[in-house]
């Protein structure tokens, strides 16, 4: 078959054509938990790639979006799930067995799992392009392409050209906004929203500018001790780097940082060199912002979404966890934000949304804040929109799933049919080398028999996620959720500890 070329004008025509489909299947088949679709799950992370490499199991991220699977809980539902390599079957059973009040079986049926079987780096969406029979096996797996759509983690070029190949829209943001969520395009959009935001400078384009961005802001604020540059593509805080004016004069200092500029910068991501941070940056350009210190730092997030019919809906509030040398790496996170500045944050993205909204933008995204305590109050700078589902939108899918609660943004809390608080602790990145002594059917195992595994008649315990890097990586992901955070930290700790005795026994 002939396909028009990527990025040409007949593939930007049809893709505009099948978008145009979607507002009609929101409001026909979205609004029915009956009506028949099928969601083509395409999960991988279409980013840089090397920086991916860098997060350890990174390649078994794909399967965080498996939260698509409780979508099957719809009786007439199908799910076509693509992934880069094949999802263990105990991976699989684990999630269907979650789905409440729907036969496995049925489930199953209504469930196809493909794979490009391809262990290389390089994005997910790629390799799907370069197999022309896996293409076509997708196509025929989705039934009618009136009553589907595909959802990715985030949408680049090549998400567009594949939607176009398989005739399906795309519940994502066009690529031609993507500018929008780099660094440079956030602080651009929290200033037309009219919110705090970090001093800094964007559209950065190599180290003379960092140079002489770095020295205008210490010369705008003399007491600065350190700023933070930012690459415009970057991932979970990984290519963040912080420089330090220590020994910095006073007066002039240009000369002076654009000498220490790579001594005195300090990477957050294992392995950078300044070499390799610079062929990066002369690629992605970059921002430079001030450090924000306090005694209590804060990095809540939101998370909304702009519905095909141009509805802002407000989806859920987040503390995240951070690490790293200077806590700028996404580690997890707890639902949902402290209530005492929960309803300021939304306030905050609000503003963000309707300009995201003006400029046409479509899906799920998120607005990453640093909030700061001031005695009573707390002030929060807006600095960062990610375009795309984040390291929150799985764990949320899951509570939501299994729940079948909803996030009430009036009271900042997340309610069960049946009145009952939900919240929980997540994180990606519990890591113990001695986690590779087990399989994911030693770890279903451990969580059935030591009872912490998550409940249906109490909505509350602990689901796993990032399964497939247990035994290689020695990583797992828990979602543990209860009645309120308190008791979720308790039963993540719980797990832990049961996980770290099951996996030392001989």
């Amino acid at each position: 078959m002939s396909w028009p070329t990527p990025g040409g004008a007949r593939e930007l025509a049809a893709f505009t054509k099948l978008q145009a489909r979607l507002p009609k299947l929101f409001r026909k088949v979205f609004s029915d938990p009956l009506a028949p679709r099928t969601v083509v799950a395409i999960p991988g992370l279409s980013m840089d790639h090397e920086v991916l490499e860098r997060v350890v199991g990174g390649r078994h991220y794909e399967e965080r979006q498996l939260t698509m699977l409780m979508l099957l809980r719809l009786p007439n539902t199908r799910i076509v799930y693509v992934s880069s390599i094949p999802v263990d079957p105990t991976i699989i059973d684990y999630y269907l067995n979650q789905l409440p009040g729907v036969p496995t079986r049925h489930a199953r049926q209504r469930l196809t799992m493909l794979s490009a079987c391809d262990y290389s780096p390089g994005t997910l969406t790629r390799k799907i392009l370069d197999r022309p029979r896996l293409l076509t096996r997708i196509r025929e797996a989705i039934g009618d392409p009136q009553l589907a759509h595909m959802s990715c983690f985030n949408v680049t070029e090549c998400e567009r050209t594949l939607a176009v190949r398989l005739g399906i829209p795309l519940y994502g943001c066009d690529p031609e906004l993507l500018d929008i969520g780099g660094k440079s395009g956030s602080r651009k959009a929290f200033r037309e929203a009219g919110i705090p935001l970090p001093a800094g400078h964007e559209d950065l384009a190599d180290t003379a500018e960092i140079a002489e961005a770095l020295a205008d802001l210490k010369h705008r604020s003399p007491s600065l001790a350190r700023s933070v540059v930012k690459l415009n593509d970057g991932f979970s805080g990984e290519v963040n780097a912080v420089f330090s004016y220590t020994g910095c004069p006073k007066g002039d200092c240009r000369a002076w940082v654009k000498a220490h500029l790579p001594l005195n910068l300090a990477f957050e991501a294992r392995d950078m060199n300044w070499e390799h941070y610079v062929e990066k940056l002369d690629r992605m350009g970059g921002i430079v912002e001030e450090w924000i210190p306090g005694p209590d730092v804060r990095s809540p997030s939101v998370q909304m979404r702009i519905t095909p019919v141009g509805k802002l809906e407000m989806i859920s509030t987040h503390d995240q966890i951070m690490g790293g040398p200077t806590g700028q790496i996404f580690q997890g996170s707890t639902f949902p934000a402290d209530p005492a500045y929960a309803k300021e944050i939304q306030t905050l993205s609000a503003k963000v949304g309707k300009v995201l909204q003006r400029k046409k933008v479509l899906g799920r995204f998120g607005v990453d804040f640093v909030s700061i305590r001031q005695k009573d109050r707390w002030k929060h700078y807006a600095i960062e929109i990610n375009l795309r589902k984040g390291g929150t939108t799985h764990t949320y899918q899951m509570l939501q799933f299994l729940t079948n609660g909803q996030y009430d943004s009036s009271k900042a809390e997340f309610v069960t049919p049946t009145g009952q608080k939900r919240a929980y602790y997540a994180t990606d990145n519990l890591m113990n080398p001695i986690y590779r002594r087990l399989t994911p059917d030693d770890l279903i195992d451990i969580s059935v028999q030591r009872g912490i595994h998550f409940d249906q008649t109490s909505q509350q315990g602990v689901v796993f996620s990032v399964i497939g890097a247990l035994s290689r990586y020695g990583k797992l992901g828990v979602i543990a959720i209860a009645g309120d955070q308190v008791k979720a930290r308790a039963m993540f700790n719980r797990a832990r500890v049961t996980i770290d005795a099951e996996a030392a026994k001989d």
